[in-house]
């Protein structure tokens, strides 16, 4: 027998030695005590906010458009060439301020005759008055008939008729003269001349020769839907509401907010059939002509306030892949549940709830994932901030 033979015997005989040795410690390291429980982890601490209730202005953002306040289209009264353009394209001008001036040697003409006319009938009055006197003298001393005096007093007051009608001659002529040169019927902001010296233009023409308005204050005409105006007014009338007369608050195009705030002037008494809405008139300060006749702008305008309205911060909302929306909750002993809620509009930060939470409920504003529902937690009361 080789070393070999007696070395594999060796190692099987072994084997069969410790084979029941380590069952018997496999069995008594099953057999021995369990190892004391894992202590239970300590429940998670959430922030919660308690609701309030407090008055809320509700308010609606709706579109519009800039509109100058006073309008005046600037036309030519008389037939003329244009002579001058006295203004600066798209500066200011006061209202009287002479715009254009027209080649007025016709019209100037023609006064003067009517001037000469006056002198003439002035000259004729005084002439039949010293008649007149003259006869009325002779015929108190009875040196003339009752005709010659009767002729004499007929010849005055037609020389006074005369004398009248060539001074409404002379007037209506110095009118047409003054006409030649056009004034601005209004104070403000001048467009750009439709004409230039020496071209025609004629009286009461259909094309302005210019366009001025009047941008401080300004107009601008937001619209809203008449179906939420029946709404506001049955909530008002149902007391939910109560109404309000607050500044509207005007956002430029790009976003950002008017320094100045409008006031409502008017709101249209007709809807327009063909959007279903009607139109409210805000005036605006607009010292630096910012805004500009034409702008699309929004006006953010209440609507009316809610004495006790219920707000809940936006973080604490979750939206559900239904499109519900909910919070969760905090009972007084520490278990948190799921609670379903009915928003209203955006204040700030905070959702207006509609429906599903009452003053003194706490909700969940931090600490969300944490909070499963039927499971308890610790709580912490939010800064002012996060409520």
């Amino acid at each position: 027998m080789n070393d070999h033979s007696f070395g594999a015997k060796t190692m099987k005989a072994l084997l069969r030695t410790s084979a029941p040795v380590f069952l018997i410690s496999v069995l008594v390291a099953g057999c021995s005590p369990e190892p004391a429980a894992v202590a239970s982890r300590p429940a998670p601490t959430v922030t919660v906010a308690e609701i309030e209730t407090e008055a809320v202005t509700l308010t609606r953002q709706l579109p519009g458009r800039a509109t100058a306040s006073l309008i005046a289209e600037v036309r030519p009264q008389v037939n003329g060439i244009v002579a001058e353009r006295l203004f600066q394209e798209g500066g200011t001008v006061e209202a009287g301020q002479a715009l254009y001036q027209l080649d007025d040697s016709l019209y100037r003409a023609n006064a003067n005759i009517a001037q000469a006319t006056l002198q003439n009938a002035e000259a004729a009055l005084a002439l039949a008055r010293t008649e007149a006197k003259r006869s009325s003298e002779l015929y108190s001393s009875k040196a003339i008939s009752a005709q010659e005096y009767d002729a004499s007093q007929a010849k005055l007051q037609q020389a006074e008729a005369q004398a009248q009608l060539a001074a409404a001659s002379l007037a209506s002529a110095q009118i047409t003269l003054d006409y030649s040169r056009i004034t601005a019927p209004i104070s403000g902001q001048i467009g750009r001349s439709s004409v230039t010296q020496g071209a025609l233009v004629t009286a009461n023409q259909s094309a302005p020769l210019a366009t001025i308005q009047q941008l401080d204050p300004i107009y601008v005409d937001i619209t809203q839907s008449s179906n939420e105006l029946l709404q506001l007014r049955a909530a008002l009338a149902q007391g939910e509401l109560q109404a309000v007369d607050l500044p509207v608050q005007i956002i430029l195009e790009n976003g950002s907010p008017y320094p100045h705030p409008g006031k409502i002037a008017f709101s249209e008494t007709t809807v327009d059939p063909g959007t279903g809405s009607y139109t409210l008139r805000v005036e605006v300060p607009n010292p630096d002509h910012l805004i500009l006749p034409g702008m699309y702008l929004r006006g953010i305008v209440s609507v009316g306030q809610r004495e006790n309205g219920i707000l809940v911060p936006q973080k604490a909302v979750s939206r559900n892949f239904d499109g519900s929306t909910s919070v969760k909750l905090v009972a007084a002993d520490g278990t948190v549940e799921n609670r379903q809620v009915t928003l209203g509009q955006a204040v700030e930060n905070r959702w207006i709830v509609e429906s599903g939470l009452s003053a003194g409920d706490r909700v969940v504003v931090n600490g969300i994932q944490k909070a499963v529902p039927g499971s308890k937690v610790q709580t912490n009361a939010a800064a002012a901030s996060e409520g």
